[in-house]
This record gives structure tokens, C-alpha cells and sequence, in this order.
């Protein structure tokens, strides 16, 4: 059986993930940072489909990406799949924006990518073998207004996709990186019912993507040839 790692797994994007790698009979490790009830509820679902470890710790952390990977090691012995999901938005404008704010999302979103990342490599490198998938956003691709943190959180995770994936092909690592438009989740429940109808039908589809198409796609990506590295893919519903 395949090993994953997933960050932010305890609701949406990243729960819907391990809820869809379960199904398909892969081990997995799974993290969050911020609710652990929810992330022992997500543990006990998933016990049911496969084999499933839970580490509560804050990913920007980089002690908490290393225990995900001694975890992965130690109980099964691999890891074929690190998911960078965990990430953590702001709307408000850049001018009125503390310092800790700014260090907090670059530190959840862009320094626990790069922890993770640091802590699964050498044993991909090792085995000749994995993949490396980071949740990112079309924001990074284009910016939002209100948004400037998030989105620079973003394109910096789509740069260090691209060259990382340069880095690791000699050693058959893809690295890969899903922009994604409006996903129906949390992160996008702080929008009125009003400004969520806008937002729909800005999207060429007219509608925002379900967290389950979300990862349907990213197992899709996953399982795709190991030539496809360092791709920025949008997801998007033909929105940007």
C-alpha cells in the first residue's frame, strides 16, 4: 500500500482528500493544526476505509513536519505522496495589515511547505521515487485585491513548485502545484449569501467547485505519468 501525507486535513479541501486517497486504499497521515477534535473525528472516518495516523501540531513548525515524516516512516515505511493543503487566508487591505498577520499566513502557508517538503525529501530521494502536490491558489497566479498576503503566500509556493520540481527530476520526484478558483469551503464561508451568488457568477460555470471534484482532480493529477513535474494546473471552472 502507497503512503500520503496531507496537512490541513481535519475539513474541506484537505478532508475531502483523504477521504478520496482512504477510498482508493493508500495509508495516510494526516495533520491539523487548529481543531483537534475535528481532526480525531476525521481520524475515526477514515479508520474505517484504511490504515490512518493523526498528528495535531502546527505546521508552520518545523518539528511538526518532521514528526508527520518519521510517522509515515516508522508505521509504514514509505512515503510516495506529501500534500501541501494547509493554508490560511486574510481580506483586509495591505496598508491596515499587522506584522504578525503578514508573518502568520506566510508562516502557515509558505514556511510549512517548505519544512514539509525539506523533511520528505531525502527519503524520496533515497527510494528514487514520490510526488510532491501543493495546494495553491489562481490568486497566486494573478493577485486579488484585499488579498495581497495570501496571494504572495501563494506565488511563492508556485515558484518553489517550479524549481523544486527541477531540483528532484533527476531523482524521478514530480512536483506539481493545483491553482484553484472558489471552492465551497470554509476558507469561502466568510463571504455574505449575497457576494457567494456574485462570486458564482463571475465563474463561467456559475457555480463554485464541491470539495469533492476538488480532490477528485488531485488523485487524477497524482496518478498521472511522473514526466508531468513542475506544472502550475489550474482548476478553475474557467473563472480566470
Amino acid at each position: 500500500m502507497k503512503t500520503a501525507i496531507i496537512t490541513g486535513a481535519s475539513k474541506g479541501i484537505g478532508l475531502a482528500l483523504s477521504k478520496h486517497y482512504a477510498a482508493h486504499g493508500w495509508n495516510l497521515i494526516i495533520n491539523g493544526g487548529h481543531d483537534k477534535t475535528a481532526l480525531l473525528s476525521a481520524q475515526k472516518e477514515l479508520s474505517s476505509l484504511t490504515n490512518v495516523e493523526a498528528v495535531f501540531g502546527d505546521i508552520s513548525l518545523e518539528s511538526t513536519a518532521a514528526q508527520l515524516a518519521r510517522l509515515a516512516q516508522s508505521r509504514f515505511g514509505t512515503i510516495d505522496l506529501l500534500i501541501n493543503n494547509a493554508g490560511i487566508s486574510h481580506i483586509g487591505l495591505l496598508s491596515d495589515m499587522s506584522t504578525e498577520c503578514w508573518h502568520h499566513i506566510m508562516q502557515t502557508n509558505l514556511d510549512s511547505v517548505f519544512f514539509t517538503c525539506r523533511a520528505v525529501i531525502p527519503h524520496m530521494v533515497h527510494r528514487h521515487q514520490g510526488r510532491i502536490l501543493n495546494i495553491s491558489s489562481v490568486w497566486g497566479e494573478v493577485g486579488a485585491s484585499c488579498e495581497a498576503a495570501y496571494s504572495a503566500s501563494k506565488g511563492a509556493i508556485n515558484s518553489l513548485t517550479k524549481a523544486l520540481a527541477k531540483e528532484l527530476a533527476p531523482s524521478c520526484i514530480s512536483v506539481n502545484a493545483i491553482s484553484f478558483g472558489i471552492i465551497d469551503t470554509d476558507m469561502n464561508r466568510c463571504f455574505s449569501e449575497e457576494e457567494r451568488k456574485t462570486l458564482a457568477e463571475e465563474v463561467p460555470y456559475g457555480r463554485f467547485a464541491t470539495a469533492e471534484e476538488a480532490a477528485a482532480f488531485c488523485y487524477q493529477i497524482t496518478q498521472s505519468p511522473e514526466y508531468l513535474t513542475g506544472q502550475i494546473i489550474r482548476f478553475d471552472g474557467g473563472w480566470i
